[in-house]
């Protein structure tokens, strides 16, 4: 990630939140298709080194997205993300939850509500994610689970898969 491109990581317990802040040095067009189209999705999506690799995929309100991250040595750690609300270009909100292979929600771990919001920035685009919580142990879970860092790498890849469209 280039220094001089924001990111901003912040956990409020109190609210169950996490808020993301992240700036992308590409039109907004670009970063919105990124976030919303698998086969761009599964160029960037895990954090290093792991790849994802999308199972299905309808990105619509009512659909769902159901992928896999998988580790160099094979395995796949699945996730669920229903889409509740899209605004093209400015939002969407969904359901995020962990997953087996056949889509079934892991009870076990925590369900978030993420609102994703895309903003210009001079030539560049903002992302501001906003992940909902159902309590502050859940935050702490996933903060344990390396969230933070994890989020880093993820937006960092976005960062490189950007400067190969761009170019």
């Amino acid at each position: 990630m280039a220094a001089k491109l924001q990111f901003d990581f912040m956990v409020d317990k109190e609210m169950s939140t996490l808020t993301v802040t992240r700036e992308f040095a590409g039109p907004r067009q670009l970063v919105w298709d990124c976030h919303t189209q698998s086969a761009l999705l599964d160029r960037w999506f895990a954090p290093k080194p792991l790849s994802t690799k999308t199972k299905h995929m309808e990105f619509k309100e009512g659909g769902h997205w159901h992928y896999a991250m998988v580790t160099p040595d094979g395995q796949a750690y699945w996730s669920r993300v229903d889409y509740l609300a899209i605004r093209p270009i400015d939002s969407y909100a969904t359901l995020d939850g962990f997953t087996d292979e056949t889509g079934v929600v892991n009870a076990d771990m925590p369900r978030s509500r993420w609102d994703v919001t895309f903003s210009d920035l001079k030539e560049h685009t903002l992302v501001t994610t906003v992940v909902h919580y159902n309590s502050p142990e859940d935050v702490q879970k996933v903060i344990d689970m390396g969230m933070k860092e994890g989020m880093a790498s993820t937006l960092e890849r976005l960062d490189e898969l950007l400067l190969t469209l761009r170019a």
